[in-house]
């Protein structure tokens, strides 16, 4: 069962210096890259949907579909309504280096690469600035402060509203801190991907730098609608991720199925539990975690809209932490070469 929102998004405010945003941002990756193909009709009908809801964070980064994603962004705010194009902000990842054939070589922080990713992006956009710029993983070879002071120098210029980061962390968030203010951390959170919880969350907080969370939905493994004989498509990077790989896939559906009893026990989704508990953890702590929510079709965008009238009470969150405790998960969220670039890990 579905509950579908009529009521117009809510908004928070990412951290003490960085933009007032819808409750629920639009992830849109998956529009370009790393899911198979997708509907560009449809990625852009449901980008209309989302601004026509209220939502106004849209998410994004250079490197999806090799620039695709911030084109395909550009096409749909160009065909809104000029309401709903004004409100909307964008939130731009740069720095990962790709191959021809689409693979990841490493990432570039060096200040000059951080203003020419800058200047391509404004193009593809469309637009006299970007709302919150950030680096997709720390460049090991560049500190973290000569990349934040780039970024500092294109909001001194006016191309970039506010600073961002990715991924990285508590030492490092502490290290960016002190050279400008950090709007928000984008970072993986979710019921089974919780390592946040014990210094870079609790770092945040008191740096009083918001949390955009990403995977909600662990890639849609947590959605529900993740099937135990699914056949991922050509070029879906689901098929080298560990926690879709045999046995572990079989473990974490098996926590999917003890969430589903909760979830129908409330007459509401998987998917709309596993986004409210996300939510959750912000209104408990101060409204400073901004899910994403990368809905690649307006129906799915509909129902993670509806997740915002999903209230967990003190009983639903210990019964929901009964049936997927931290750690609960099988295998890492990244393959072994990927978890290598995450600061946030080390």
């Amino acid at each position: 069962m579905t509950t579908t929102r009529q009521q117009p998004v809510p908004t928070r405010t990412l951290g003490t210096t960085g933009p007032q945003v819808s409750a629920l941002g639009l992830g849109c990756m998956g529009m370009s890259a790393l899911y198979g193909e997708s509907d560009r009709a449809e990625s852009i009908a449901t980008i209309h949907a989302a601004l026509d809801a209220g939502v106004t964070l849209l998410d994004t980064g250079d490197f999806y579909g090799m620039g695709h994603n911030e084109l395909l962004i550009a096409e749909a705010l160009r065909s809104a309504p000029a309401a709903a194009r004004e409100q909307a902000l964008t939130s731009v990842k740069f720095g990962a280096l790709r191959t021809v054939e689409g693979g990841f070589t490493g990432y570039d922080g060096r200040p000059a690469a951080v203003k020419n990713f800058a200047a391509y992006s404004l193009q593809r956009l469309g637009t006299h600035h970007i709302d919150i710029y950030r680096i997709a993983r720390v460049d090991p070879d560049v500190p973290i402060e000569e990349t934040v002071g780039a970024i500092a120098e294109l909001v001194e210029a006016g191309h970039v509203r506010h600073i961002g980061l990715s991924e990285v962390g508590a030492d490092t968030l502490r290290r960016a801190a002190a050279v400008a203010p950090i709007a928000d951390l984008q970072i993986e959170y979710s019921l089974i991907s919780r390592s946040i919880e014990e210094k870079i969350l609790p770092a945040a907080r008191e740096l009083g730098i918001g949390i955009t969370a990403y995977g909600v939905l662990s890639r849609g493994l947590i959605s529900g609608h993740f099937t135990r004989d699914r056949e991922l498509a050509p070029g879906d990077f689901r098929g080298m991720s560990p926690r879709f790989q045999g046995e572990n896939l079989q473990r974490n559906l098996d926590l999917v199925d003890r969430l589903r009893a909760l979830a129908e026990a409330k007459g509401v989704s998987v998917a709309q539990t596993a986004i409210a508990w996300v939510l959750a953890q912000a209104e408990r702590q101060g409204a400073d975690i901004v899910p994403l929510v990368g809905a690649r079709r307006r129906d799915r965008l509909t129902e993670a809209l509806g997740a915002l009238d999903v209230t967990l009470d003190a009983a639903d969150l210990a019964a929901i932490e009964e049936a997927v405790p931290a750690g609960a998960a099988a295998g890492e969220r990244y393959p072994a070469a990927q978890m290598a670039h995450l600061d946030s890990e080390r």
